[in-house]
């Protein structure tokens, strides 16, 4: 699959501008109208209701039938922290709460060492207001999420741990949308 399967944007979103929380309920920020979602086309052969990540894009795309999809703008993951893969969505949290990887600890102790013991769900919990885990058969739970965020300055923004982002509004839409065992392909950073 190449990711100019995906063509430009067909027809507007409805909802408007969307707002987000930035660190904490209090902060608002308006979305630039380029990250809100959209319809769009894709090509006839791709399956509806499969979600695909497409980094080089900053692009999630739920897949609708008709050849149509919903794309959104996510944050992604930093270089060498994407993992192009077919995974599936083995768990669904409402308000997560987080705890970094030993992995996160070890690239960069100052920054995720004082969350070692978790963070509970909340408006200040990175992964937001909802999140999707990331399954592989005989792997379980490969620690790969698409969440929401608690600062949606990180949309568009390659930033994150390997995980794809939405703002809390989009990824609460779209929780309600993907069912438990859901097809998921995240796509190359190249």
């Amino acid at each position: 699959m190449q990711r100019r399967m995906f063509l430009g944007a067909a027809a507007a979103w409805a909802g408007g501008a969307t707002i987000g929380r930035a660190h904490s309920a209090a902060t608002p920020y308006i979305l630039p109208p380029e990250h809100l979602p959209r319809v769009v086309p894709i090509r006839a052969t791709f399956v509806p209701f499969e979600i695909h990540v497409l980094p080089s894009q900053f692009a999630l795309y739920w897949t609708l039938p008709d050849a149509k999809a919903i794309r959104y703008t996510v944050g992604i993951g930093r270089p060498g922290l994407c993992e192009a893969d077919e995974f599936y969505i083995g768990a669904k949290k409402e308000w997560p709460s987080w705890t970094p990887t030993p992995q996160m600890i070890e690239r960069e102790p100052e920054r995720y060492a004082q969350f070692a013991d978790g963070v509970a769900g909340g408006i200040d919990n990175p992964l937001g207001a909802r999140a999707l885990y990331l399954f592989q058969p005989g792997r379980g739970d490969t620690m790969l999420r698409i969440h929401g965020t608690n600062d949606p300055t990180t949309i568009g923004r390659a930033v994150s741990n390997g995980c794809a982002r939405l703002v809390n509004d989009q990824i609460t839409e779209l929780y309600e949308r993907v069912p438990l065992g859901t097809r998921v392909i995240l796509y190359s950073q190249a």
